[in-house]
């Protein structure tokens, strides 16, 4: 299996920036599907970004603002956040998936691990 530990999360004021990230055991890693959700409260969750290999994508709400990378030497996945909104206020979950492929990255139930989130709240 593949663990997952997200950390950077924190409290920022509107138009700052944070660096998440996440720590990912598994020596097949750098083959999985990896990326960020996210839930606001009284929200349902929602794809934010992910990565394959090389590829990124992002959902349009966060276009020219988030950046995913990874780094598959260490097992780590990034998520770097600017110019932040009092919207993006939600806990953020580092995903990974064995197989899912770009034509259903949205949709949560194709990844098959899931981190326990880190909170990132944005004040106005």
């Amino acid at each position: 299996q593949v663990q997952l530990v997200e950390s950077g999360g924190g409290l920022v004021q509107a138009g700052g920036s944070l660096r998440l990230s996440c720590a990912a055991s598994g020596r097949t890693f750098s083959s999985y599907t990896v990326g960020w959700f996210r839930q606001a409260p009284g929200k349902e969750r929602e794809f934010v970004a992910a990565i394959i290999w090389t590829v990124t994508f992002y959902a349009d709400f966060v276009k020219g603002r988030f950046s995913i990378s990874r780094d598959n030497a260490k097992n780590m996945v990034y998520l770097q956040m600017s110019n932040l909104k009092p919207e993006d206020t939600a806990v953020y979950y580092c995903v990974a998936s064995r197989s899912a492929g770009r034509e259903v990255l949205g949709r949560s139930e194709v990844y098959d691990y899931w981190g326990q989130g880190t909170q990132v709240t944005v004040s106005s």
